[in-house]
This record gives structure tokens, sequence and C-alpha cells, in this order.
């Protein structure tokens, strides 16, 4: 007797075969834990676009509309550097940042195009004209961009894989291997920070096999929701599916 499911696809061909279907059970599941880099990519997104617009706009003199997108891009990378430094656990203080975040972004930008509303903090915001050249835009991708390859390579060597009968752990160079296993495997779905969600549906994964003294705890999983269903039903299809020999 064995306890892998009747009709689980030859995991060599599961890499070359089509999207999974709603009710289909999957014949592995890759589990990433990714570090907290990757919700920068609205600022290198940003970045890119700004450089474009300025290689497009030459070397004419600084005007307003510099000014605004080399704003906009500063309160992007803000945004996202509270992101590294506060948890939003409710939805309640995500809606007040983002309120907070859009009046202050706003009334700069209005005393950009309007100066003269700006009534005794004119002399202040008017001395404030942030500008940046295509050279820098394109610098700041640049770093970024390659960080992120690195990010992605790196990650080829540090991964979880998910077996109807066992999970394993891929790590190191050489590629060590941990096995652990998957019956009774207990899957408990965290949402820490409702703007990492937001950002990428991702959220915390702790994961506890059966006699480990100790939980895994995968942060910063991606389409957390996806991969918690489709954890759910292979370890659903492994409970009640048992092949027999004929």
């Amino acid at each position: 007797m064995s306890t892998t499911p009747a009709d689980s696809p030859d995991p060599a061909k599961t890499l070359s075969a089509k999207p999974h279907t709603k009710d289909e059970v999957p014949a592995r599941i890759f589990l990433v834990s990714y570090p907290k880099i990757i919700f920068l990519y609205p600022t290198f997104l940003m970045s890119l676009f700004a450089g474009i617009w300025f290689n497009f706009r030459g070397d004419a003199l600084p005007d307003t509309t510099a000014y605004v997108i080399t704003s906009l891009f500063l309160g992007i990378f803000t945004m996202n550097l509270v992101v590294f430094s506060f948890d939003f656990p409710r939805t309640t203080s995500l809606t007040l940042f983002f309120f907070i975040a859009a009046c202050v972004l706003g009334m700069f930008l209005t005393f950009q195009f309007y100066p003269e509303w700006a009534g005794i903090l004119k002399s202040i915001f008017g001395k404030i004209h942030p500008y940046a050249n295509a050279t820098f835009f394109h610098l700041f991708s640049f770093i970024l961009g390659a960080i992120y390859l690195v990010v992605v390579f790196n990650l080829q060597f540090d991964y979880w894989e998910a077996r109807p009968n066992e999970l394993l752990h891929h790590h190191g160079l050489w590629s060590d291997l941990e096995r652990f296993p998957a019956p009774n495997l207990r899957i408990s779905k965290e949402i820490n920070d409702v703007f990492e969600y937001l950002l990428l549906r991702s959220g915390r994964l702790v994961l506890t096999p059966s006699n480990e003294p100790r939980a895994i705890v995968l942060d910063n999983v991606l389409f957390i929701d996806r991969k918690e269903r489709a954890l759910t039903r292979m370890l659903s299809a492994l409970q009640v599916q048992v092949r027999t020999d004929s």
C-alpha cells in the first residue's frame, strides 16, 4: 500500500504541463521565502519610467513637469521605505497611511503647479524644486535591477518543495537536501502586513511537520492564498486517496 495519490502526475512532466485547474491535485509545490527588497518594485518601475521620460525630454532646462516626475519618484520611494519600517496588520491602518500620503503628495504637487496658493508656506515650498536627470534614474534602475538578479540567482539554492508524501528543503551550492514527512503536516497562513499583501499577495507560511520540534517559518511567500489552497488540496488527496496493487 502506498500513500501516494493514484492520479498524481509525473513530476518530470509537471514543469511543462499547463497550469493546474481549481480542483486538480498538483504533483509538487515550490515554496520560496523572498527578501523584503522585492517590495521595492513600484520604485523600480517608476525609476524606469522617469529615466525613459528624461531621455525623450533631452537636455532642456528643468521645468514644472520635470519637478513633478522627480517628486513622484521620491513619493513612491518614501512609501516603499515605510513598508520596510512598519507593519500594517489592519486595513484601517493602511487606509490611514494612504490618506496621509495622498494629502502630503497632493499638497506638494499643488504648490508646484500653483505656488501662489501656498500662502505663508510659499517661502518654504517655493524653494523646493527636486530634480534628477536621466543618468540618475538609469543608475538607480540598474543597481536595483542587478540586486533583483542576484536575489533570483540566490533563490535557486534555497527553496522548499512540497510533494504528496514529503517536504523537501533544497539549500546550499551543492544542493543539500533535507526531508520532512508530509502526512499530518499542519499549515498556518499569516498576513502580518496588509501593504505587502496588496503589493504581491504575500504573507507568512508556517509549516509544522509531524514529530518535528520546531515549525518551518517562510516569510514573504508570494501569492500565499494560492499556495495555501494547493497545499490543502494535496494533503487532502493524500488522506483520502489510496492506491492498491491490482
